[in-house]
């Protein structure tokens, strides 16, 4: 599983130019899934986006996590994070999990966060979404599992 975390001020997902989701502070996620993903893989990349010391402390180090800075999650489905980029100019998907696969594991990755005790908001899977957010930092982090 792949996740492209952005710190963030505010950021929201509008579908058919209606907003539905936002945040403030907090993490903008785009989540990708690939064939080999499965849930052990999807709790331990949950619990690393929830803990990644990504927000300042006090002395303006990155130190804390976005349950310290009581911060909110915005989820993304993100399937070309998926992507074979290495070769050629188009990129390929072979590695990119099912839709059925993607959209279990996206909507398990948003119920971990939130039985932890995070505020999480949503996009829409596969649909057609406009992302808008304010970077703070700005701060972007690629992690994987």
């Amino acid at each position: 599983m792949i996740a492209l975390i952005q710190r963030v001020k505010q950021a929201s997902v509008d579908v058919d130019g209606h907003t539905i989701g936002a945040i403030d502070k907090g993490l903008l996620v785009l989540l990708g899934v690939e064939r080999e993903d499965d849930l052990v893989k999807m709790e331990k990349l949950a619990n690393k986006v929830m803990s990644y010391r990504v927000f300042s402390d006090e002395a303006g180090k990155m130190n804390l996590n976005l349950k310290q800075v009581q911060g909110s999650l915005l989820v993304v489905s993100q399937f070309t994070l998926a992507a074979d980029t290495g070769r050629g100019l188009r990129p390929s998907f072979s590695g990119a999990g099912t839709p059925e696969q993607a959209r279990q594991l996206y909507q398990a990755f948003v119920d971990y966060c939130a039985a932890q005790g995070v505020p999480v908001q949503t996009g829409e899977f596969a649909a057609d979404m406009q992302v808008s957010l304010v970077n703070d930092g700005p701060v972007t982090f690629n992690l994987q599992v």
